[in-house]
């Protein structure tokens, strides 16, 4: 609605310069002589003299070329401009009373045209020069309806591929949630029973409070802490989880569901019932960043299932790049029999 209304006001300007370059002479010859006659004759010159000019712009501005030449009709457009001249020009062939009439009874028709001759040219030139700046106006507008029409369906598409992938990633986790319960149930029911109200919560954030843009810190790190709980309870005295959450003074907002998928990594490729695991994950502000850690002691499963890998890092990577283009860091490597992840979310704490 904007775009039009910033369209409107642009041809409206435009009409408006071609009425004020024909009235400007005339307002100027009566301020400096007072003479109202001088003055209309003075505007009826401009007028003559300007208005073919301008109804050549403003007839190739709004028809001619958004109708016939962006449209690859350019035979009509030629056609029809030449049509349009004619016309325009038609009167310089017809002798007119500005030739003193002692001259006219010595000048025959062909010398009279002949000295109209200049003029005609000059003034071709001239409406030719303003059908191409018609033709560059309107080129200017059509590639910025362009670069407005392709910024919008990009996104689109973007916004599109956000929800598919919000979509896509609530179901994950909620698979995995039941298989940690369902494992809990078996291990100690007295636990299981009491993580309930702590599973329910955390079901109700990640289906109902997350279907928006941004969450607020605190939210999603209170979400994080009772998933870590949840996945903990799976663990025994072998694995050691730690958490450090160092939260800015002010609290901003993140896309949600955004560090869930390194944690679930971390549970599924570090921690081993037989030997000693860990898992720390930590968050906290770095200046203007907010800085997310997750290390774990690496046991790689076997086959194609490797850590790094699977439906929720390639959904948070895609998310990275989507909600924060050239604004966030992820990196990720093994070292000494440990994985590390860390994403960094740039200026978000500006």
């Amino acid at each position: 609605m904007n775009r039009q209304h910033n369209r409107l006001i642009l041809n409206i300007a435009q009409i408006l310069i071609w009425g004020c370059a024909m009235l400007l002479p005339a307002g100027v010859t009566w301020l400096i002589s007072g003479d109202s006659t001088r003055s209309a004759m003075t505007f009826w010159s401009s007028f003559h003299m300007l208005m073919p000019i301008c109804l050549v712009y403003l007839i190739n501005y709004f028809l001619l070329v958004p109708k016939l030449l962006f449209r690859k009709q350019i035979v009509w457009f030629v056609v029809l401009n030449l049509v349009l001249l004619t016309l325009l020009n038609l009167p310089s062939f017809v002798p007119r009373g500005e030739i003193p009439e002692p001259l006219r009874e010595h000048i025959q028709r062909r010398d009279i045209l002949a000295f109209r001759i200049p003029t005609l040219i000059s003034a071709g030139f001239f409406q030719l020069v303003f059908i191409f700046l018609a033709i560059g106006a309107r080129s200017i507008i059509r590639s910025n309806d362009i670069q407005f029409q392709l910024q919008e369906e990009k996104r689109k598409t973007a916004e599109a591929e956000l929800t598919w992938l919000k979509h896509q990633l609530n179901p994950h986790f909620l698979f995995n949630t039941l298989n940690n319960i369902s494992s809990l149930t078996q291990i100690d029911p007295d636990k299981a029973q009491e993580s309930i109200g702590q599973l329910s919560d955390t079901l109700r954030y990640a289906l109902y409070d997350t279907d928006v843009d941004k969450v607020p810190l605190s939210g999603e790190v209170a979400f994080m802490d009772n998933y870590i709980h949840l996945m903990q309870l799976r663990c025994n005295e072998l694995t050691e989880v730690t958490t450090d959450w160092q939260l800015p003074a002010a609290d901003v907002k993140i896309a949600p569901l955004l560090f869930i998928s390194p944690i679930e990594n971390a549970f599924k490729h570090g921690v081993n019932a037989r030997m000693k695991s860990f898992v720390h994950i930590g968050l906290h502000p770095e200046g203007k960043d907010l800085v997310f850690t997750c290390e774990n002691s690496l046991f790689e499963k076997t086959g194609e299932d490797h850590i790094g890998s699977g439906i929720g890092m390639e959904n948070l990577k895609r998310r990275l790049e989507l909600i924060y283009p050239d604004a966030y860091s992820y990196e990720h490597d093994e070292k000494d029999g440990a994985y590390h992840v860390r994403i960094v979310l740039k200026n978000l704490l500006a």
